[in-house]
């Protein structure tokens, strides 16, 4: 099967379709704020609508290192586990959501390349099945969620600064 014949399936389709989706209401909660408002936390969390972009930024760029070449190609790149939901000094929304759209691309572009019944084993984590695997479906999937909840996130926090929701 060729590339282009990958990309055209209805099952590659709906699941990046699904996903941008996802994307879209996320990109929408954060719309017409300050980098100030951006970086604001409204709950008792490291959460901020900013540090959110980043986040999920960095876990769809690092799942689809996984979905590419595995638990090394997903850790070859640290994480600042600490940070990755704040806007660090220097950042803006601006920077944050143009990143988040490189990454965006980059997915979209392997999700018409990768097979996506090929699978590799999880990382070590408590949080993972010892001896687990995961095919790139799986992974499309996971982000797809991650993205999901975190949209949800982002409508909470939003609401908080000034009112203003994604959807109702």
């Amino acid at each position: 099967m060729t590339t282009s014949e990958r990309a055209a399936t209805g099952e590659r389709v709906d699941l990046v379709q699904t996903l941008d989706k996802h994307r879209g209401f996320l990109r929408y909660t954060v719309r017409d704020l300050t980098d100030e408002q951006a970086a604001q936390r409204t709950t008792a969390s490291e959460l901020c609508l900013g540090g959110l972009i980043k986040h999920v930024a960095g876990v769809e760029a690092r799942w689809m290192r996984f979905a590419e070449g595995g638990a090394e190609a997903m850790m070859s790149v640290e994480v600042d586990w600490e940070n990755q939901f704040r806007m660090a000094d220097g950042e803006t929304l601006a920077g944050l959501l143009a990143e988040y759209e490189r990454v965006a691309r980059h997915t979209d572009e392997l999700v018409g390349t990768l097979d996506l019944d090929a699978s590799h084993p999880l990382p070590e984590a408590p949080w993972f099945e010892p001896g687990a695997s995961w095919s790139v479906r799986r992974v499309l999937l996971h982000v797809i969620a991650e993205t999901a909840q975190h949209a949800g996130h982002a409508d909470i926090l939003r609401e908080s600064i000034d009112g203003a929701k994604t959807m109702g």
